[in-house]
């Protein structure tokens, strides 16, 4: 048994010298040292000794196992050192070299016309507010004069999650929460950008999740002339100071009289081209003065107070001020239009 054990010994010890990948190394201990392994095979045999060899071949079946654990953990260190300084020289950089440019994004064309007219609006003395993309439908609709039943709200196809919740169809409800907080008492002036949903297809000017920034002034002696004057202001700082506005009648629930804000073209002059279709103009957005029962049922008494209201589709502002033909190019991520308008 003894000239057994130390025959494996030399057999495992060549074998371990012979390996060159860790999963060798990992057959011969399983082959040797495992429970169906040669020297365990071996030792199952002890019982058929005498008591006084017993001691001595468990002591050499002993030194056996650590001489041949000991030879593959050196020898797994060396193919480990070895596969490292391979892997190293494989993989070494070459520090002269000139570094690849790290190009910095920027902000979404979007955001930017959005800030843009935030900025103008705050410096006109206007704040910003927000609210909530899930609207009650009392907010979205019955709080600014569109009940239940009002044939106004099909030309807002809406996307309901249940009878009296929905995705928001405009940011006009952020207008109805905030007269509403206020009490009825104190002026208001702001404007409340944000996301809103319409069940719509979607096409090169319509999409069915889209942008909109709407506007509210409210306090004592508030004239369409206040409004005429602010739109006049932004078009002018937004299109180019040779702009020229117009309002024409138009029909919005919330707001009476209501009017479109229209700019001339600034292709044509307004001489009239294929871009104003003809005309000289070019329609932006939509205003009016506050309709008297959305004053009263957020707490204003329209006898007391007015105000105007506008909104428009930051879309369409980038659209015409950067004559971009297809909505669909603002959402579908192509790094060829976005990088465009970057800023430096």
């Amino acid at each position: 048994m003894k000239e057994q054990l130390q025959a494996l010994q030399q057999e495992a010890t060549d074998k371990i010298q012979q390996a060159s990948e860790p999963k060798e190394l990992q057959a011969i201990k399983v082959a040797y040292l495992g429970k169906k392994g040669s020297v365990t095979k071996v030792l199952k045999g002890m019982g058929k000794l005498s008591k006084e060899e017993r001691p001595v071949i468990g002591e050499m079946a002993n030194q056996v196992r650590s001489a041949i654990t000991e030879a593959i953990e050196k020898k797994q260190e060396a193919l480990e050192t070895a596969l490292l300084a391979e892997k190293l020289e494989k993989e070494a950089i070459d520090v002269t070299l000139p570094g690849r440019p790290v190009r910095n994004g920027g902000a979404h064309l979007l955001t930017t016309i959005m800030e843009e007219i935030e900025d103008m609006f705050i410096g006109m003395g206007f704040e910003v507010r927000e609210g909530p993309q899930v609207e009650t439908d009392y907010f979205n609709f019955e709080a600014l004069n569109l009940p239940k039943n009002h044939p106004a709200r099909d030309m807002q196809d809406s996307f309901y999650i249940t009878n009296e919740l929905l995705l928001r169809t405009q940011t006009s409800p952020v207008q109805a929460r905030t007269m509403q907080a206020y009490g009825g008492d104190k002026p208001i002036r702001m404007i409340c950008p944000g996301i809103v949903y319409r069940r719509d297809t979607d096409d090169a000017t319509h999409s069915h999740q889209f942008t909109q920034i709407e506007g509210l002034f409210v306090d004592k002696n508030v004239r369409m002339s206040d409004l005429k004057g602010v739109l006049n202001v932004f078009a002018k700082k937004m299109f180019g100071e040779d702009r020229e506005i117009r309002l024409r009648p138009s029909f919005f629930p919330f707001t009476e009289p209501s009017v479109e804000m229209d700019i001339s073209c600034k292709v044509c002059g307004g001489h009239g081209c294929s871009v104003c279709k003809g005309t000289g103009w070019i329609e932006i957005l939509g205003a009016g003065m506050v309709h008297p029962n959305v004053l009263e049922m957020s707490g204003y008494d329209p006898d007391v107070y007015s105000g105007f209201a506008f909104g428009m589709g930051p879309e369409r502002i980038a659209m015409l001020k950067y004559g971009v033909n297809d909505i669909r190019q603002f959402y579908t991520n192509d790094k060829r239009f976005l990088k465009q308008y970057h800023q430096a």
